[in-house]
């Protein structure tokens, strides 16, 4: 995943552009790519590359993002802890599973993870991972857009579906053509809500599997996700598909409970 588009200078001005600017090029760093030069950064997000080294300068200075003398690259600094830390303190979806992905992990020896949705992609918040030497993970923070993945799934089947639309067809949530799913994705999406969960069976990679399925707040509102990743050749080894689907499905009810949502889990 890149980092934020450049925003056009008639869009935005100013402090606000550069600030933005930051910010874009903040998210240029990902799990996949944690070590960017000045040149691969500006190319992610649509900057001169002098303005992008004057970007990464100040970041340096503020200890966001730390310089390797030896080869001029940059890396994510620990100053963004000192920001996240007290959101993710606060963040009551992640507190509230903790203990549930504990159990989860516990009871089928698979990873598991909580995610959010921040409009256009899912990021993981926690995970626990599997005990297995051979196991799926997935670092805190990383972000997904594929359609394919069963979490991107779960919060796009609560959208409203010209806004799920919207979002696959601009091109925010990517759409490989061959994945495996239904072309219409609009009666997936209204299947995987009222099944209440989403399977990722190889169509992301030929060795992934994951399911996943909403956590709900009170209101009733999807809040997050919780998932269970698995290398997809264990699973069918041990034909553990629907295991799996009820674990995960207990787990997010459980959270939900602990939430304040009452509804019992689909029949």
């Amino acid at each position: 995943m890149v980092g934020r588009p450049r925003q056009e200078s008639g869009q935005v001005q100013g402090a606000a552009a550069s600030l933005l600017n930051g910010l874009a090029v903040l998210e240029a760093f990902s799990v996949q790519h944690p070590v960017l030069g000045v040149t691969e950064v500006a190319q992610r997000v649509g900057l001169h590359k002098s303005t992008v080294s004057r970007i990464l300068g100040g970041l340096t200075e503020a200890g966001y993002v730390q310089r390797d003398e030896e080869t001029g690259r940059y890396r994510l600094g620990l100053g963004l802890l000192a920001l996240s830390g007290p959101l993710l303190a606060d963040l009551d979806v992640r507190r509230a599973a903790v203990p549930y992905l504990e159990q989860l992990t516990e009871s089928t020896q698979e990873t598991s993870a909580i995610s959010v949705w921040n409009g256009h992609e899912a990021i993981v918040v926690e995970q626990v991972p599997s005990p297995y030497q051979v196991k799926h993970t997935a670092t805190i923070g990383t972000r997904y857009n594929k359609f394919e993945s069963s979490s991107v799934r779960v919060f796009l089947a609560e959208l409203a579906p010209p806004l799920a639309t919207e979002l696959i067809e601009s091109g925010r949530i990517l759409r490989t053509a061959g994945d495996g799913l239904p072309l219409d994705h609009t009666a997936h999406l209204q299947e995987v809500a009222r099944q209440a969960y989403a399977v990722n069976d190889g169509s992301t990679a030929d060795e992934e599997f994951g399911v996943s399925a909403p956590v709900r707040d009170y209101r009733g509102k999807v809040v997050g996700c919780v998932t269970a990743s698995a290398p997809r050749s264990r699973v069918h080894k041990h034909g553990s598909r629907d295991t799996l689907v009820q674990a995960v499905q207990h787990a997010a009810s459980e959270v939900s409970s602990r939430l304040g949502w009452t509804a019992s889990l689909p029949a």
